[in-house]
């Protein structure tokens, strides 16, 4: 049946999500929702101390329980190795790196020290009880600046002492960044089928990068990696964590691969907020130097990151993005910055959403309203004053960020300043009529700088069918972030087609063998430019056959409403479904469809303000966020309303970082949050009813074809700072408030300290 086009959508129209449909009627494809005839239930062993020797591992009384099939340790699986980095530096220390299954020793409460496997999951979980794992406890290291680092990042230029020495204003602070997590709604999964009778391996609920996670199955188990399949599948959430190679990833394929039998796994919440990477844990010691008009002459940033029990497939990048990062938009003729990586007995660090952004933005941006009260110019003059200019614009740091040299790319800093003041003006109103009414009210803002559209390379296949409808098999995964529409759009608009003719494909090995996967906001800017190169590539193809079906030259059509057709001669026309027909008859290359890569050296860089308005109740130490702004540039919005989702989402995210999420443990290594109950989430009560977007589109990135920055991290970098800078303007505090979250103890502490 061919299909009946309509008016042609694309880039910047509001199209429908293509995946709301499914989502929303309960037909999403999850990693629980995968059945196969047979499956085999897995339960992990997991480690309750957090830091011991294995002195011994009993299996025999869960092997003896009816309906178990395997227990797998350590000693089983030693000839994995440990789980590589994904993007290396080349400095990360071997000794760091996670074993699949530890056979010496466990370093961080929640680690896999055996699997159970069963027949049904409540088996494999009353076995997993019956595994006897003899630990000798070892004394737990907690504290990151006490540790040896197992890794340092510097960089730095200009001539920092000489800048401090002459200085007329040094402000410094020493400020705390707690202990987040993504904490998707989804918990992770993974189900796996070996069929001996091909010798291919089925895999279900990877996502994120699964060409990455095929690779290092491959090298684990010994395939070939075209006999390693993972499907597409839908995620609830992945905000950086979800999708990385962790050792249930290899754990639950070996299994596969030894058993003959699909095997299957769910973790629970528990294990969730215990095995998930963590993140952000880090200490700044940030100074900075000012002339007497408030110019700045210098920033330095001490910085201590606490990585948890070992380097995953993140490695370093946390680390160099903190630093890499932290000069943000400004104009600094002279920094220095190091970090220092230590390992502690926590669960293991990797990137959540915003990684390092989120914590450097918070340590500049609260250090410039320290500054600005110490100088006593206003918080926002101080800005103006030292934010680049456009005509500063492409501005080169003299140093690399994650292997690329860091351009800032396009825009104008300034104006955007002044946008985001001017939606806001009314706010400074409300906390002055506030204060008046006796209430601790305050006004803050952070500015940030973000990074997005990391190379090198993305691949995109395009197929038009003579059907009409068009597939794409994209190198992106689907987190719940939009892709599928976002690529639909730019494939549509290029064929001058309907979005919703167009069904896109993400994350399937066997389809698109080629791709990166979605992480660092790199989706829509290079997944997107790959799709809109394979359907120029189909278009001009489409165009070749049509001349000839037309007796034309190729260049006399033109393309509009998937109808190809001589100017002024409607009746030498032939639409893009007829042209599919007739190029699946051509005997050399039949079939309308191109595959094509998107490569690029440097990544683009959105950037934006986030603006809060606060009440802070100093009795109970609780912070109500009234009102909140997110002005972004992004160069292009492919859908405006997904920009704006993304936005809201992160605000979400990031008021929790702010105010109510963090990881503790007691002297002895044990987690203190292993529940909703502990690990404090924001609801819809605690954001504001309406958060405001103000997007904008004057910058458009010169180094991809859709002009588009990444907009999936913008809505929580500054989030941190914003809030910080509030509650500080709110309670008249001349200093720093020390770090984040502000709990309500802390917020109790600073409010009488400054009565």
């Amino acid at each position: 049946m061919t299909v009946t086009t309509g008016k042609p959508t694309g880039i910047g129209a509001r199209a429908g999500r293509h995946e709301d449909t499914r989502l929303l009627t309960g037909r999403g494809r999850f990693a629980d929702d995968v059945r196969r005839a047979g499956a085999l239930h897995v339960r992990m062993v997991r480690a309750p101390v957090a830091h011991a020797r294995i002195e011994a591992i009993d299996a025999r009384e869960a092997l003896g329980t009816p309906g178990v099939h395997a227990v797998l340790t350590g000693a089983d699986c030693a000839e994995l190795g440990p789980i590589p980095i994904r993007l290396p530096r080349g400095d990360e220390p071997t000794a760091a790196l996670q074993p699949v299954l530890p056979a010496e020793s466990v370093r961080y409460v929640g680690q896999p020290v055996a699997a159970v496997v069963a027949e049904d999951a409540y088996t494999a979980e009353d076995a997993a009880e019956l595994v006897r794992v003899e630990y000798a406890e070892l004394p737990a290291v907690l504290d990151a600046r006490e540790c040896q680092p197992v890794g340092a990042i510097e960089i730095g230029y200009g001539e920092v002492d000489a800048a401090f020495a002459g200085a007329a204003h040094v402000v410094r602070a020493r400020l705390d960044v707690g202990r987040h997590a993504a904490v998707p709604l989804e918990p992770r999964g993974l189900t796996a089928e070996y069929e001996p009778g091909t010798g291919k391996l089925e895999i279900w609920g990877a996502t994120k990068v699964p060409v990455f996670n095929r690779g290092v199955l491959a090298r684990m188990l010994g395939l070939p990696e075209e006999r390693i399949h993972l499907h597409a599948m839908d995620t609830g959430g992945g905000f950086g964590a979800r999708g990385e190679f962790y050792p249930e990833d290899a754990i639950v394929a070996l299994l596969a691969t030894r058993l003959r039998a699909p095997v299957t796994w769910t973790e629970d919440r528990a294990e969730n907020l215990v095995a998930l990477n963590h993140s952000r844990q880090q200490e700044h010691r940030i100074a900075a130097a000012f002339d007497a008009e408030g110019v700045l002459l210098a920033l330095t940033d001490e910085v201590c990151h606490d990585n948890g029990a070992y380097l995953r497939t993140h490695g370093f990048m946390v680390p160099e993005l903190t630093v890499t990062m932290l000069p943000g938009p400004y104009r600094i003729p002279a920094f220095h910055a190091r970090i220092a990586v230590a390992l502690t007995n926590k669960t293991p660090c990797g990137t959540y959403r915003g990684p390092g952004r989120y914590e450097g933005t918070f340590a500049r941006e609260h250090l410039f309203d320290i500054a600005a009260d110490r100088i006593g110019v206003d918080r926002a003059e101080l800005r103006r004053r030292n934010l680049l200019h456009a005509g500063e614009i492409p501005h080169r740091r003299p140093y690399s960020a994650l292997n690329t040299e860091m351009v800032l790319d396009a825009g104008d800093y300034p104006a955007l300043l002044e946008n985001a003041l001017a939606h806001t003006e009314d706010w400074r109103a409300e906390r002055d009529r506030l204060r008046a009414e006796g209430r601790v009210s305050g006004y803050g803002f952070a500015y940030f700088l973000e990074k997005s559209g990391l190379g090198p390379h993305e691949t995109a296949d395009v197929l038009l069918h003579p059907s009409g409808r068009v597939t794409v098999h994209s190198g992106a995964t689907s987190l719940g972030q939009g892709v599928e529409t976002v690529l639909a759009q730019i494939a549509a608009e290029r064929l001058s087609l309907p979005d919703t003719v167009v069904t896109v494909i993400n994350g399937d090995t066997d389809l698109q063998p080629f791709g990166l996967g979605s992480w660092a906001s790199r989706s829509t800017v290079v997944a997107g430019s790959a799709v809109r190169l394979a359907a120029d590539a189909v278009a001009e193809k489409a165009r070749g056959i049509a001349a000839t079906l037309l007796g034309c030259a190729p260049d006399e059509l033109c393309l509009d409403a998937g109808t190809l057709a001589v100017p002024g001669f409607p009746e030498r026309s032939v639409t893009l479904a007829e042209v599919a027909a007739e190029a699946g008859r051509d005997a050399l290359e039949p079939g309308l469809a191109a595959r094509r890569r998107f490569t690029v050296d440097h990544m683009t860089y959105p950037y934006g303000m986030h603006v809060a308005l606060v009440e802070v109740d100093t009795g109970t130490g609780a912070v109500r966020v009234l009102r909140y702004l997110v002005a972004y540039e992004v160069g292009r919005a492919i859908n405006p309303d997904l920009v704006e989702g993304q936005l809201l989402g992160g605000v979400a995210q990031g008021i929790g970082g702010a105010l109510y999420e963090q990881f503790r443990y007691d002297e002895a290594g044990q987690p203190q949050a292993t529940t909703f109950m502990d690990y404090l989430l924001p609801t819809a009560e605690e954001v504001p009813d309406r958060v405001q977007t103000l997007i904008t589109e004057d910058a458009p990135s010169p180094d991809n074809p859709l002009g588009a920055k990444g907009a999936g991290e913008g809505g929580i970098t500054a989030a941190g700072g914003a809030i910080a800078n509030a509650v500080r303007d709110a309670l008249g505090v001349p200093g720093d408030l020390g770090g984040l979250p502000l709990t309500p103890g802390r917020i109790v502490e600073l409010a009488d300290a400054h009565r």
